[in-house]
């Protein structure tokens, strides 16, 4: 069976009778089979997707299929799926299965979408490699020697080799876009509170978004249209009407764009990736938009802000993790306090017991105010000065990440290091607004290089026009 490259091509041959949904979901698994090596699936639901298939068969026999049949989804090992393991791809949840389904599944099963497992990530979506996982580093299906990134970093290889058609990630701080340029797709962050995180573990709250990796912008865009939009069971979610994304991936008028200086002129930033960024500049001005830079000298404290408040939010959130109610719980314990103290530290991974610190740190009585308030006051100025440049400009482009994908344990012993490789990502979270990262050709090596854009809040409709014009310009 042929590669396919969008749902449309699927239903299209669907519906001339060239293959049916049990056909696809085989296809799939027998891809997932010869790729275990890469150590993406921490669970597949063979038999279970094969049943789901026969029923969607039947349901486009009858003329009452949903949107999405046909696609086979794979989803991060953070988000809720009743009766089915659900670990954070941490040991502190060893045998916890899911009590309830997240909304974003929901109706993802409710449109006949065919969810075939879930997906190796960063522990509790913590990390930038997709090293932190209890199960192991996933590998990047183009260079096994290289990480895919993180934290979705399962789900974005899993998309990238063929194993399905698209995937849901989470997206704190670029866990959805960083690996989606490290492995050549697509990988979309939408406007915070657009999709219920009902069913998402929580991370950090005020910065947590359910994202989406695929290879088409119309599965993007179907997707967003059939998870997003106002849930009784999340208080934070918006109440605004979605609109038909599918329908508007078409650009017809001139540009304004931004691009952040110092993101092409940084040192920092990869000779390639810096060439590769200018070009899409230049063909913009080219094709008669209006380009311009523009300084944002607030760059050097969003990654401080995001990860001062964000290690705040994770050390409250992880407290529920104790050994108490379900989960692993440490053998070795005498007593209540060392049952908790135990279970933490053999079950919790090194990095995420470096953010619950940090976290704790920043949070107790003596720091409170000289981080973590200042930490929230920057933010709200970091939103405005992003506020504004979308008063005058349609759009921002800088590149997603300074490097393409690094060897694995290149940056393990340098924690700082790592942090840096989310320097472009993590302002579109501090501020709350969509942003994505598209694929922008490849450097010498043949490694993926990402280009990302970001809008104004609520946006996507417009995001995913333009996103869409830029690849089909590569």
């Amino acid at each position: 069976m042929k590669a396919y490259r969008s749902l449309k091509e699927i239903q299209s041959d669907i519906q001339t009778g060239n293959v049916n949904c049990r056909q696809v979901v085989s296809h799939y698994l027998s891809v997932i089979q010869a790729n275990t090596h890469l150590n993406v699936f921490l669970e597949v639901y063979a038999d279970e997707a094969l049943r789901k298939a026969d029923e969607v068969d039947q349901k486009i026999f009858n003329g009452k299929q949903g949107k999405l049949a046909g696609m086979v989804v794979g989803i991060k090992d953070v988000l809720c799926y009743q009766d089915h393991h659900l670990q954070a791809a941490s040991k502190i949840l060893n045998g916890f299965i899911s009590q309830f389904t997240g909304t974003a599944i929901q109706r993802l099963l409710e449109e006949d979408a065919i969810i075939i497992g879930r997906q190796n990530c960063d522990e509790f979506a913590m990390g930038s490699s997709n090293e932190n996982s209890s199960f192991g580093c996933v590998l990047n299906a183009i260079d096994p020697s290289r990480v895919p990134g993180g934290s979705s970093g399962g789900s974005a290889v899993a998309v990238q080799a063929g194993m399905c058609l698209a995937s849901l990630g989470s997206d704190t701080g670029g866990s959805v876009r960083q690996p989606a340029a490290f492995c050549g797709v697509i990988g979309f962050k939408p406007t915070y509170s657009r999709i219920s995180r009902y069913g998402l573990i929580a991370y950090a709250s005020s910065f947590d978004t359910i994202g989406i990796i695929a290879t088409s912008m119309g599965d993007v865009a179907l997707l967003l249209e059939v998870i997003a939009g106002k849930d009784e069971y999340d208080s934070t979610v918006s109440q605004r009407e979605v609109p038909n994304y599918s329908t508007q991936l078409d650009l017809n008028k001139k540009l304004k764009v931004a691009y952040i200086r110092e993101t092409v002129e940084s040192a920092g930033i990869d000779d390639e990736i810096r060439k590769k960024t200018l070009e899409k500049i230049e063909f913009l001005r080219q094709e008669g938009h209006r380009v311009e830079a523009v300084d944002f000298p607030l760059l050097e404290y969003i990654l401080p802000t995001y990860y001062i408040l964000t290690t705040a939010e994770a050390s409250s959130n992880l407290a529920r993790y104790d050994g108490v109610k379900y989960g692993y719980r440490s053998a070795n314990t005498q007593d209540l306090a060392s049952m908790y103290k135990k279970t933490r530290t053999e079950a919790f991974g090194e990095e995420v017991k470096r953010r619950i610190m940090l976290g704790t740190f920043v949070l107790s009585a003596n720091y409170y105010d000289a981080y973590y308030t200042k930490a929230q006051k920057v933010r709200r100025i970091i939103k405005e000065k992003t506020d504004a440049l979308f008063v005058e400009y349609d759009f921002v482009i800088l590149p997603t990440t300074p490097t393409t994908a690094f060897k694995i344990g290149e940056k393990s012993d340098d924690p700082l290091q790592m942090y840096l490789t989310d320097i472009f990502s993590v302002q579109a979270n501090v501020v709350g607004i969509p942003a994505i990262s598209i694929p922008n050709g490849q450097d010498g090596a043949g490694l993926p290089i990402g280009l990302q854009v970001m809008a104004a809040n609520f946006q996507e409709a417009e995001l995913m026009a333009f996103s869409n014009y830029l690849l089909s310009n590569v």
